[in-house]
């Protein structure tokens, strides 16, 4: 009996899929809009302020829509270790024997976590970033210049001479430059992200036994290497399989560049549906995109769970 119920729930879903489908075949064979994928050899027609990869307007669509998912993908790994990072000093400071140290932790994750990422974003980009002073008026920190115009780093110039950013006739200079729109973004997404996994982190602290750091105290560990050598390494078990979630959430909350002006997938998608007018195809490209994004980020983490989990012998 079971089977007979499961055969029919599973006819109903085919008959339903057939139906989805047929109908938007119907309609776009009516619009004239049959699905077709030749449009992206086409010329795009537009610039992308900010590449990963070279792209001009004279390339086709398919590089346009490339440059923006390198893009994406430049914000998704620089803001998975960003987060990480902060999350798990966040997350550990919880357990900090400095009772300031604990309540700010505790006031970052309750603050950060219950404010929207879409206005966290407005405030990096419109608030900070857009407000810093240009010129002779920037930030200037050892080695590092805050600008309207962007960040300016040190780094090592073409004769791999290491260089600090150089102000000539008002204009700042540098080997290495971001732009405010991709440090809005970046900063945005890492503090969200980084006040769950501060969660994430803390609760598998917690889980393990007080025993633990009884004994490295015992054997005369300092709060640090109780932590990181004894700790931590027992809570991967409880933190890795939580931060999946994060890391996944973070990659599909990246689609919120618009709000800051930096250009990535969805941003050309989105420039590319009003050029093309093929919606379907453009919508399957996103979709598909960020389904393979997050399925390489949650297998990768599969792994990593296998790995750190206890194993009976």
């Amino acid at each position: 009996m079971p089977w007979l119920i499961q055969a029919a729930v599973g006819l109903v879903v085919l008959v339903l899929v057939a139906f989805l489908l047929g109908n938007l075949v119907r309609n776009l064979t009516q619009a004239g809009l049959l699905l077709t994928w030749s449009w992206l050899g086409n010329p795009a027609g537009f610039e992308i302020a900010e590449t990963a990869i070279p792209f001009d307007a004279a390339m086709p669509y398919w590089r346009a829509l490339l440059a923006g998912l390198a893009n994406t993908l430049k914000v998704v790994l620089a803001g998975l270790v960003g987060a990480t990072v902060l999350g798990t000093l966040v997350g550990t400071a919880s357990f900090s024997t400095n009772g300031l140290l604990r309540r700010l932790a505790r006031v970052y994750v309750e603050l950060i976590r219950n404010i929207p990422l879409l206005l966290q974003l407005v405030f990096w980009y419109f608030v900070v970033f857009l407000a810093l002073p240009n010129g002779a008026a920037a930030l200037q920190l050892p080695g590092v210049v805050l600008a309207k115009a962007g960040l300016y780093l040190s780094w090592f110039d073409p004769a791999w001479q290491w260089q600090g950013p150089q102000l000539i006739n008002g204009v700042w200079t540098a080997p290495l430059r971001i732009t405010v729109e991709f440090a809005a973004l970046l900063t945005g997404l890492v503090i969200y992200t980084g006040a769950f996994i501060a969660e994430v982190v803390r609760g598998g602290v917690a889980s393990v036994a007080k025993g633990q750091w009884e004994a490295a105290n015992s054997l005369g560990f300092s709060p640090l290497q109780t932590l990181t050598r004894i700790v931590l390494p027992q809570a991967l078990r409880v933190i890795v399989p939580g931060l999946n979630s994060q890391y996944i959430s973070l990659a599909k909350s990246s689609s919120l560049a618009v709000a800051c002006g930096y250009t990535d997938l969805y941003s050309v998608a989105e420039t590319t549906l009003n050029q093309t007018g093929r919606a379907v195809e453009v919508v399957v490209i996103l979709l598909g995109s960020y389904l393979v994004i997050d399925l390489v980020i949650s297998g990768l983490m599969n792994g990593l769970n296998g790995l750190v989990q206890l194993r009976e012998r």
